[in-house]
Parts: C-alpha cells; sequence; structure tokens
C-alpha cells in the first residue's frame, strides 16, 4: 500500500500545492487567525466606545467646565464709554480689545488684523478699529473690514457682565 502524496501527513513534495497544508497545521495559527483577529477589533472598539459614555452623559446632563474658559478682563466701572482695554485671550499669546463704544455697547476682539497680524486699535472718534500698518479697517460693531486690505472679519470674543465685571466667555472665527 502506497501513500498518498497529497496527504495530510505526507513527505515534502516538490508540488506547492501540497506543502500549503503544512502551514495550517502551525501552532500560531491558531493565535493569529481571523476570528481571534475579529474578536480583538470588537473587543477594542466597544471598550473605546464605552469609554467615552461618561463624557457623553456629563455633556448631555450640561456639567461642561464653562469656568474653565472664563477670564476676568476688568471692572466695568474702570472703562468709560469711548475707550478700550488690551488683555490676552484664550491665551497669554493671543491679544485682544475691548471696546466700550461710544454708544454704550461692549464689543471685544482679537486684536491682530486679518491681513498680515499686526496690531488693531480702537479709534474714539472715527468709532472704528485701526489697523496702522496698510491702513486697513474694521467696523467696531461687526469687525467686519471697511477698508484697506483685510479681507476677513476680526475673530469675536464672546463677553458676560456679571457683578460689574467683564468676563471674556468663548470665541467665535467667523467667515461671511
Amino acid at each position: 500500500m502506497s501513500e498518498c502524496p497529497k496527504s495530510r501527513h505526507a513527505n515534502k513534495s516538490k508540488n506547492d500545492m501540497v506543502n500549503l497544508v503544512d502551514n495550517v497545521e502551525q501552532k500560531e495559527d491558531l493565535k493569529f487567525n481571523r476570528r481571534a483577529f475579529l474578536k480583538s477589533a470588537v473587543g477594542a472598539s466597544m471598550a473605546l466606545g464605552l469609554s467615552t459614555v461618561p463624557f457623553s452623559v456629563r455633556a448631555m446632563m450640561g456639567l461642561t467646565d464653562d469656568e474653565e474658559d472664563r477670564v476676568e478682563i476688568i471692572d466695568l466701572d474702570q472703562l468709560p464709554v469711548g475707550e478700550s482695554h488690551k488683555f490676552y485671550y484664550p491665551t497669554e499669546k493671543d491679544q485682544a480689545l475691548l471696546v466700550h463704544t461710544v454708544d454704550g455697547d461692549l464689543v471685544a476682539y482679537n486684536s491682530e488684523c486679518t491681513h498680515l497680524m499686526c496690531p488693531v486699535f480702537y479709534q474714539k472718534e472715527e468709532n472704528k478699529l485701526l489697523c496702522p500698518c496698510h491702513k486697513g479697517s474694521y467696523d467696531v460693531n461687526s469687525g467686519q473690514p471697511i477698508a484697506g486690505p483685510p479681507q476677513r472679519e476680526l475673530p469675536l470674543i464672546e463677553i458676560e457682565v456679571v457683578n460689574g465685571k467683564v468676563y471674556a466667555v468663548g470665541r467665535q472665527f467667523r467667515h461671511g
């Protein structure tokens, strides 16, 4: 009785098709097969998904860290109508300008010109924001460019007045 050359326990054959079955018998295949990979991938996906549940619940309940973004700028009585005050928001590198307009409104913007990042100043006489580098100017009430090379509006800093103190509470990047 002769052995079949294609049997599972056949000696090494010159035929490549017969040698392919040798790979199935290796112990590593039990650890690194498709089923084990899929189990690991599904398990990791579930673990990552479940790890975000506390953050989602916190956000749905409205428990956010609003105090973290709040920065005190100045006491309102220290900023007369028609004056401005320089401050930094949201970091110590981001210059900003709080303006108490001649109309009595409070507005705040990042004070770097959107053209070439030159500083922007409040000009009380004309009630506008002026960039002296290229004579660009912005509307003090909206931050929209009204003259010169700037094409984009200044980023708006959201402010809030609480107990006579002015706070920066957020920033809006507007395009339009």
